[in-house]
């Protein structure tokens, strides 16, 4: 498991590191895993022409000591000072190894390093530190501007201007190709929009782990996947291994009835009953005879039958028989995943979850969660982690906020984080395969925190199977959930896949 840590955490925990060594030590081990990582994307450090950005904090110490191990090496360090404040240490040791300073960012910087910019190899990012707030600033907002196309930019600690904690980016910041961060992950580097900033993610350990409690957020590595995937035993029947009942699809969109059906079909299941919506039934019988689909008076879902779990919402609509349906399903009280007109239904009528004590899970997008929490899409966007929280604790329930970065909130556990997906998976129907995935989960015993973040994982993975790189349907994830399975499971292994670029993976200690 990868875990993150609020700016909060990681400084309690510093502090109390550095109780324990002499003064320096913990700025040194910094600056040792950022200069190795850097040694490591240059081709050669021997005549490297390297930049350094330098802030007034302990990041632009970090940078300059790092920048100073580079130099005695026989890099070419230029050091552009971004405040009239700058780490004194780290100044003398940079200049001591050879590094040349430049403190005026007029005449003599448009004279020397910036007006051959473009022949740079490497550019450091020292600027602000993990307790930075809002964008960038002058002069740094036009220096970063200008940064060399050809040069690889490596973040100390996080990418200048965007938030460590919450992910969000508020103007101006700079695009890393590697981020080497120190001690602990930050939720930032995990979650959009700032993730899209950190480009590589590695961890630096500096020595915090000891002095590290509950993390804020974290996400699941592909054993934690492997350990939580259902399989059966050998005492294994169709019941036991889950029954998921459907409420899906109507006249209007039939399609939504066979993408859930078949997901959760594919999904580990042994048991699918389907409420079929007007004029569903057949198309579901034709592309799934396995299930067991009730139509017409039988389709209520009080009389489908027994069922384990509920995967509702896709297609059903939003009248009053919706409504009414949706309703019948929340008041048996079993494990649920509502998404699509369910939530919608529920935006309107927030009262259709009282009394539940079973496990309930909402799997909106963005412009879903707005609507549920009375807000602008803009805003839930902007603050994706703050917004999905919050609707965690309001519906007592766990909500996955869907995105390039799915979110999993549950009120009192850590956030979790799924970077696993493609951009192929923005086409319509995935979500509808999303809500019978996680609904065979549900039925086989995950609760909706695991099933949610499991499910996201999958369905990231099935998407990245049948895309192979190109453009993917909806239809194409419903058969990859299983070659899915089988690339995590106890017996298979990932070759071929493509593994999601997992920060916390590489470690220079």
């Amino acid at each position: 498991m990868r875990r993150a840590y609020t700016v909060a955490q990681v400084r309690a925990a510093e502090a109390a590191l550095m109780a324990t060594l002499p003064d320096g030590t913990l700025m040194q081990r910094a600056a040792a895993g950022l200069a190795a990582v850097c040694a490591d994307v240059l081709p050669s450090v021997y005549g490297a022409r390297v930049v350094v950005l330098v802030g007034s904090g302990d990041n632009g110490g970090d940078a300059l000591y790092a920048a100073a191990r580079l130099a005695r090496r026989g890099a070419a360090v230029t050091a552009v000072l971004l405040s009239e404040r700058a780490h004194t240490g780290g100044l003398a040791s940079l200049t001591a190894a050879g590094g040349r300073v430049i403190a005026d960012l007029g005449a003599e910087w448009s004279a020397s390093a910036w007006s051959r910019r473009e022949n740079s190899d490497l550019v450091i990012d020292g600027i602000t530190g993990i307790g930075g707030k809002g964008g960038l600033r002058e002069p740094a907002v036009s220096v970063v501007s200008q940064l060399p196309t050809t040069a690889h930019v490596v973040a100390v600690d996080l990418p200048s201007g965007v938030d460590a904690t919450t992910g969000q980016v508020d103007g101006p910041a700079v695009r890393a190709d590697v981020t080497v961060t120190f001690g602990a992950l930050k939720p930032g580097l995990l979650i959009d929009p700032a993730a899209a900033y950190a480009g590589h993610v590695v961890l630096a350990d500096i020595g915090l782990d000891s002095y590290l409690e509950q993390p804020d957020a974290e996400a699941l590595q592909t054993s934690d996947v492997a350990a939580l995937l259902p399989e059966p035993d050998r005492d294994a029947d169709k019941y036991r291994r889950g029954v998921v009942g459907v409420l899906a699809g109507s006249a209007r969109y039939p399609g939504t009835a066979v993408l859930t059906t078949g997901a959760a079909l594919h999904a580990g299941a042994g048991y699918v009953r389907v409420a079929a919506g007007p004029g569903t039934a057949d198309a579901v019988r034709r592309a799934w005879p396995e299930a067991v689909v009730a139509a017409g008076e039988d389709s209520d879902p009080t009389a489908v039958g027994r069922v384990q779990a509920w995967a509702t919402g896709p297609g059903v609509g939003t009248d009053d028989d919706a409504r009414d349906r949706l309703a019948n399903v929340l008041a048996a009280d079993l494990p649920t995943v509502l998404d699509a007109d369910a939530l919608t239904l529920l935006a309107h009528d927030t009262g259709l979850l009282g009394g539940r004590s079973a496990g309930t899970l909402l799997t909106p997008h963005a412009g879903e969660l707005a609507r549920l929490l009375n807000v602008d899409r803009a805003d839930v966007e902007a603050r994706r982690v703050e917004h999905v929280r919050v609707a965690a604790e309001r519906f007592n329930a766990t909500v996955l906020l869907k995105g390039g970065t799915t979110l999993v909130a549950t009120p009192g556990r850590p956030t979790r984080v799924n970077p696993m997906g493609s951009p192929w998976l923005a086409t319509a129907g995935s979500g509808d395969v999303l809500t019978g995935l996680v609904g065979s989960l549900l039925a086989a015993g995950l609760d909706p925190r695991d099933a949610g973040s499991l499910g996201a994982w999958l369905h990231g993975l099935a998407a990245r199977l049948a895309s192979a790189g190109g453009p993917i349907s909806a239809s194409d994830l419903v058969p990859a959930i299983a070659a899915a399975y089988r690339a995590v499971s106890a017996t298979g292994d990932m070759r071929g896949v493509g593994r999601p670029d997992e920060p916390g993976d590489r470690q220079h200690r």
